[in-house]
């Protein structure tokens, strides 16, 4: 199904699994086959080359990778055998597809929230929502909301945070378990951390120099203005 094809509003029946774990590398080239095929659809399906330059920019991605054309093909090649992307032969260049609305069956909003989440990892749910909108239009945190309820439902996304605190933390579900239980690990304290200092606080200004240190600085200053007069006649007198 391409992307013109498919509809914001989902039918009862799909699919909720089970979906195929992802490694980081098969994330990151289904991510970018998504978001160029949103931001640039004139571009896409992607060439190679492409795929290699959009998985490695350094914009919208965590981490930063290096993959290189060996490892862009390999991790294809892993895709293709669980059905989520396939290499369209034609042309001057083989180009490459993913198969996400075939299989996993979101509205467009949906698979961008996904893509956003394969591309950088969990996000706050104020962060996904900023990120996801560039590829389609998510126009407040209600709207995300209603998104990732339906997601969570076909066991595609969860909360690695209590749902309902500010800053929920959000993940998609396509990890290995212990991977999963790490990142849910991570996010837990990381909210701790938040909570204990946040962002907001200013560090505290360094505390005044004591008095008798500012004394004592204004006696060296003159002391060394003295010494560099004295210094100045020295070489006046050697020159004569």
């Amino acid at each position: 199904m391409s992307e013109s094809q498919n509809s914001e509003g989902s039918p009862q029946g799909l699919p909720t699994g089970p979906w195929p774990t992802l490694s980081v590398g098969e994330q990151r080239i289904l991510g970018v086959l998504v978001e160029k095929q949103k931001t640039t659809p004139e571009v896409y399906p992607l060439s190679l080359n492409a795929l290699i330059v959009g998985s490695n920019q350094k914009s919208n991605r965590d981490p930063v990778t290096e993959l290189n054309e060996e490892q862009v093909d390999e991790i294809m090649d892993d895709l293709r055998k669980k059905g989520l992307a396939i290499k369209v032969v034609g042309g001057r260049v083989d180009r490459y597809r993913h198969l996400l609305y075939d299989v996993i069956q979101p509205s467009k909003a949906e698979l961008a929230v996904l893509a956003e989440l394969f591309l950088r990892g969990p996000q706050t749910e104020g962060e996904l929502r900023t990120r996801a909108s560039r590829m389609d239009d998510i126009p407040d945190l209600d709207s995300l909301k209603t998104h990732l309820r339906e997601l969570k439902k076909r066991n595609l996304v969860q909360y690695l945070t209590p749902e309902d605190k500010r800053g929920a933390v959000v993940s998609h579900s396509l990890y290995e378990p212990a991977t999963l239980e790490h990142l849910r690990r991570k996010a837990e304290g990381m909210g701790v951390s938040l909570s204990q200092e946040p962002f907001s606080k200013a560090p505290p200004a360094p505390p005044p120099p004591p008095p008798e240190w500012l004394a004592r600085l204004d006696q060296l200053e003159s002391r060394v203005e003295s010494l560099e007069k004295e210094l100045s006649a020295l070489k006046t007198a050697l020159g004569q």
